[in-house]
């Protein structure tokens, strides 16, 4: 599929610009970018994964991780090559890293997707496993004959995307889970080969379209723990809504990353942190149950119970706390 956000730098040698993220990779003929999955051909940029899947599942919601966005419910998820990041500790490597060739994908229609979303009694589709924004040019098409079926699009992203394609994709998506991977710009440049800016504008932006934000941090022992750190994230989070759920999770050694997991005690410290201005915090990839479970801010009422990913809701009704009958960010 031809991509939609590029420009012609030189038509006579036939390079090409990928105006899709940050990265704005210059691109002569037959390079790929930066991404693994936008390549010049003959002086255009096409997507080479656009209708291929290396990943189809039914998942829980409470997978992406998205504790707020109809609990209990599942979303039917779908995932191909390739990122713009190049995380060191990346947690999903064997497809985001690797390229289109070097996986077995399978040719779905949209009309597939979405019969396949009815079918399973899913709320909606849920881009996700890899970065689905590097395959934008599917995901707004999809999203948008999506939503004509009254089903529910969520992003799972990094968040690394140019403003122009995101406002022009927001409309058609109801939730996001945005990876913040590091509130300092040093890791993302050292750790990830990008930069925080873009992915603070992205969040910000889709607060201001009102979509269902939830945030993810991964705890990394060493790199990205600090007490201060981890204060500025908290700041930045609550100014953008102090009912923005943050989920906290824990570390564990993969793809180039050996490093030790991230001890339960960081976790829960972070959390120490960040519950003392967010009403909203969880800690993740542990058993911990009662750092899962949803809280009355006002009257510290359950719930929501989750143990894994079995969810109850409990004392929600409406969006509200059946027992006090405070407004609570959950939607139902």
């Amino acid at each position: 599929m031809e991509a939609l956000y590029y420009k012609i730098i030189d038509a006579n040698k036939k390079v090409a610009q990928c105006e899709l993220c940050p990265f704005l990779c210059v691109l002569e003929p037959e390079q790929i970018g930066n991404c693994g999955i936008r390549q010049n051909l003959d002086g255009k940029i096409y997507a080479l994964v656009y209708g291929q899947f290396a990943s189809v599942n039914l998942d829980p919601i409470e997978k992406k991780p998205l504790y707020h966005f109809y609990p209990g419910s599942d979303i039917f998820s779908v995932g191909t090559a390739g990122c713009n990041f190049h995380c060191q500790f990346c947690q999903n490597w064997e497809i985001s890293q690797k390229k289109p060739s070097e996986l077995l994908l399978r040719e779905i229609s949209i009309d597939d997707i979405v019969r396949m979303a009815k079918q399973y009694n899913s709320i909606g589709i849920a881009y996700t496993y890899n970065e689905p924004l590097v395959n934008y040019e599917f995901v707004l098409e999809c999203a948008e004959q999506a939503h004509k079926y009254g089903l529910k699009n969520v992003l799972v992203t990094n968040g690394y995307i140019q403003e122009s394609p995101l406002l022009r994709l927001l409309p058609f998506i109801d939730a996001v889970n945005v990876d913040v991977k590091s509130f300092r710009d040093e890791f993302y440049k050292k750790m990830c080969g990008g930069r925080l800016a873009p992915v603070l504008r992205t969040v910000e932006t889709c607060a201001r379209k009102k979509i269902h934000i939830e945030l993810t941090n991964l705890i990394i022992p060493h790199l990205n723990d600090s007490q201060e750190e981890l204060e500025d994230l908290t700041d930045w989070v609550y100014a953008l809504g102090e009912e923005t759920p943050l989920h906290f999770s824990r570390y564990l050694p993969c793809y180039k990353m050996t490093a030790e997991p991230t001890p339960l005690a960081t976790l829960l410290k972070a959390r120490d942190i960040a519950i003392k201005k967010l009403k909203y915090v969880y800690i993740g990839n542990v058993f911990e149950e009662r750092e899962t479970k949803t809280y009355c801010p006002h009257c510290q009422e359950l719930l929501i119970i989750r143990q894994g990913y079995r969810t109850a809701v409990k004392a929600v009704k409406d969006s509200r706390c059946t027992k006090c009958g405070n407004k609570v960010n959950v939607i139902q």
